[in-house]
């Protein structure tokens, strides 16, 4: 018999707090105990998110002030959906209280204090615990989750490069030189604030392309593609702002090293032929956000174009759910012994 497991979210109201509720909600081995928000504070689920009022316990619990002592008291798995800089200001105290943490912000992604510095312009707040956290992509470090105590959950747009780019890095099938990587994020993306470049007059029948050419997520990116190719991975990298509230499409541009289609094909079938939450598309199909919106799922398709000899491979997932919340779920199954997929499908 599976034992549930207590969980508690902190910062419970942005988007990947939502998201997270919404699927804590209803995991057959979850009990949400505990929803953090300074704003909402006193007011219950159901009264900030009527979307959730149907459910029982969503009527009776109630946001409240962040506090690790009492947040340790409450729930065994700590969710952290904060900005980065914050995150690690509760991760340290709930570790030490014997939780388990799961971290959706950039705190613990990048191993190097001293990256993390130059990516997000202020010393890491906690680099005694770098070493400690496991990279949460449950498809490439399954096994280090499963022992971890602190998870740092993949952004989105690492999320929509790392898993296409892994397994043909790690085969050596393309060269880790001049990859390039375009990608195109739903406005929620940038989270549930207001600011004049989200509104929707701003962002309505425009696409725009924004942090260039050093965007944070770089940071993940490069770190993870160097430890799968072996060797020191610079990309290009440019993201864009598009009209949809989510989803996340990525075009990669990559140089074969002698490799055939089928070679590639082969290497995509060996590394996610039996991943429950990767959908390799073969045929004429191409990744398609409408099919992953709502979904855990990333979809991949490859071509070798004969013209340039590139191999363009293309991804789609749901920036809210695969590319954090979902994910974030999936790495917390593992941890708990939880069929991979409970409450994801």
């Amino acid at each position: 018999m599976i034992k549930t497991k207590q969980i508690a979210i902190v910062g419970a109201s942005g988007y990947s707090g939502e998201e997270l509720v919404h699927l804590l909600l209803s995991h057959p081995h979850a009990e949400l105990t505990a929803v953090t928000s300074r704003q909402y504070a006193g007011q219950t689920l159901a009264q900030i998110f009527r979307k959730f009022a149907h459910h029982p316990r969503a009527r009776g619990l109630r946001f409240s002030e962040p506090k690790a002592e009492l947040l340790a008291k409450q729930a065994q798995i700590v969710f952290l959906a904060l900005p980065h800089g914050v995150a690690a200001e509760f991760a340290v105290p709930l570790l030490q209280l014997g939780c388990q943490v799961i971290d959706l912000s950039a705190d613990f992604r990048v191993r190097s204090a001293a990256v993390y510095k130059d990516f997000y312009a202020h010393e890491h707040p906690a680099p005694e615990l770098l070493a400690q956290a496991v990279y949460g992509l449950p498809e490439v470090y399954r096994a280090q989750i499963q022992k971890a105590s602190l998870i740092a959950s993949p952004g989105c747009y690492p999320t929509s490069i790392l898993l296409p780019t892994v397994p043909l890095l790690r085969a050596g099938l393309v060269q880790p030189t001049g990859i390039i990587a375009d990608s195109l994020s739903g406005v929620s993306g940038a989270g549930r604030k207001a600011e004049l470049d989200y509104l929707f007059v701003e962002c309505n029948e425009s696409v725009r392309p924004y942090g260039i050419p050093k965007h944070r997520h770089l940071s993940e990116i490069e770190q993870e593609l160097s430890v799968a190719a072996g060797t020191s991975v610079i990309i290009q990298f440019t993201p864009h702002l598009i009209p949809v509230n989510r989803g996340i499409l990525t075009t990669l541009y990559l140089t074969p090293a002698k490799a055939t289609l089928d070679q590639v094909t082969a290497c995509y079938q060996a590394a996610y032929a039996n991943e429950p939450f990767v959908r390799l598309l073969e045929g004429k199909a191409l990744p398609d956000t409408k099919n992953v919106v709502g979904t855990n799922v990333i979809e991949i398709a490859w071509r070798l174009d004969p013209r340039t000899g590139r191999l363009i491979v293309m991804s789609a997932e749901d920036n809210l759910v695969k590319g954090a919340s979902g994910q974030a779920v999936q790495s917390m199954n593992l941890m708990c012994g939880f069929p991979e997929t409970a409450g994801l499908i």
